[in-house]
């Protein structure tokens, strides 16, 4: 081999190319770190904008549920508002008559049970020789009839339902095992 050929590299050279490697792979690095910076801050910005999104949805969730609780009732009030005011034109006649009186008072409670039933509480009230249900009935007594056992001789009290739900079981006597 000739001298003339590849030549070593001089220790200067090789020490320059080194730091010319190490300030690129630093300037890179740097890069880097800056870019992921950037995400990061990025990212943390849209976590606590998503937080704030979050606790002003939960809070205006608790101020719905809030005014439901206070003001759900109102549409029932609303409707027994016309109740009161019949109760009231009534109480307004001094000299009513019986007759008078009767029919403002089947007029009213037609005017009632029809602001119940327009918000979903309807009557429970079984007629005789019904299947007695304790899902919707309280018996009150057991009874000796003619009727089959376990159905209903009497309605002592009509319960209702609230929205298929029973807000208050109807009174009811039963025939007794024959």
């Amino acid at each position: 081999m000739s001298d003339n050929q590849n030549p070593a590299p001089a220790p200067e050279e090789i020490e320059a190319a080194m730091a010319a490697n190490a300030a690129d792979e630093l300037a890179r690095l740097q890069g880097e770190l800056a870019e992921l910076k950037a995400k990061s801050a990025d990212l943390a910005d849209q976590f606590l904008r998503a937080k704030a999104e979050a606790d002003n949805t939960r809070r205006r969730a608790e101020d719905e549920v809030s005014k439901a609780r206070k003001f759900g009732i109102e549409s029932f009030a609303e409707s027994l508002l016309p109740v009161c005011d019949s109760l009231d034109a009534a109480l307004a006649i001094e000299n009513a008559t019986a007759a008078q009186l009767r029919e403002g008072s089947d007029a009213t409670l037609r005017q009632l049970t029809a602001a119940l039933e327009r918000n979903k509480v309807v009557p429970i009230n079984p007629a005789a020789g019904a299947k007695f249900d304790p899902h919707l009935h309280q018996a009150i007594s057991v009874v000796p009839s003619t009727q089959e056992a376990n159905t209903i001789v009497s309605v002592l009290q009509k319960g209702y339902l609230i929205a298929d739900r029973v807000l208050r079981p109807a009174l009811v006597t039963v025939a007794a095992p024959q």
